[in-house]
């Protein structure tokens, strides 16, 4: 995610001194996460190399 690394220190810097989450300080600065979508990627890798009891 470009916009990530862009704004790595306004991220940090929210979380540090506001002691707010990432995914707070990040909807703060409007950057999009889509962490629905990387949930749903990880526990499909996962289902296809066999790690979960999902049948």
């Amino acid at each position: 995610m470009v916009e990530g690394t862009n704004f790595e220190m306004a991220i940090d810097l929210l979380c540090c001194h506001l002691g707010i989450s990432e995914d707070e300080a990040k909807q703060q600065l409007g950057i999009k996460t889509d962490t629905h979508t990387q949930q749903q990627i990880s526990e499909m890798q996962q289902a296809l190399m066999g790690l979960t009891n999902d049948k």
